[in-house]
């Protein structure tokens, strides 16, 4: 396992999350899988944005492969590797882009009155260097492997105005592809990139 990838594995393992926390009444489960690998610019994490639609309430954002869990699903990790699948064509569980899981972030929920009740689990994959990814769903429009380095970079952060029924809101936002991230997706990757910009604890905060 590459330098940087077994340092990401390590910042998770330290300041991971936990996707079993109970979910309140009403409210449905979700996951979705942030995928890296290793490319000859650096760390990658793959990227979608999903197709225009009226009844999707992401309709036409910029977003993680994932969605709902399934009753079939026997555990949050299978939703985020079969809703990956189903998007981009990339199966996490089989060989030879087998993802191996690098940890979990804290669930997300949607803000704001208008939103679907739902929790999001989101999970750290790293795909072998050279795994490709494709539109594979009516749901996706496109996908776009993105350099690491580029998000975590401040040039890439911004905020964008973002109309809604009770008026216009400002966000904090990232700017790739040129599209914005911003929202769920943005709380998830800002949430991660805090993780792993973090410095490693000290030997004598691990005694």
């Amino acid at each position: 396992m590459p330098s940087r990838i077994m340092s990401i594995r390590s910042a998770l393992s330290v300041a991971g999350g936990d996707p079993d926390t109970p979910v309140p009444p009403g409210v449905k489960e979700a996951a979705v899988a942030l995928v890296l690998r290793e490319h000859t610019a650096g760390v990658e994490l793959l990227l979608v944005k999903r197709a225009e639609h009226p009844r999707d309430p992401w309709s036409g954002h910029m977003a993680l492969p994932g969605g709902r869990r399934e009753p079939s699903d026997t555990s949050l990790i299978e939703t985020a590797v079969r809703e990956t699948l189903e998007e981009t064509g990339l199966d996490l569980s089989l060989p030879p882009h087998a993802g191996v899981p690098l940890g979990a972030l804290d669930p997300v929920a949607p803000q704001g009155p208008v939103r679907p009740r739902i929790r999001v689990a989101p999970f750290v994959f790293d795909a072998p260097e050279g795994t490709g990814a494709r539109v594979a769903s009516p749901e996706v429009a496109w996908v776009a492997w993105t350099p690491l380095d580029h998000l975590l970079d401040a040039s890439t952060r911004d905020e964008v105005v973002i109309p809604l029924p009770t008026g216009p809101r400002t966000f904090p936002c990232l700017r790739v592809h040129g599209e914005v991230v911003w929202g769920l997706t943005y709380r998830i990757l800002d949430d991660f990139m805090a993780r792993i910009r973090r410095p490693p604890p000290s030997r004598d905060a691990l005694a």
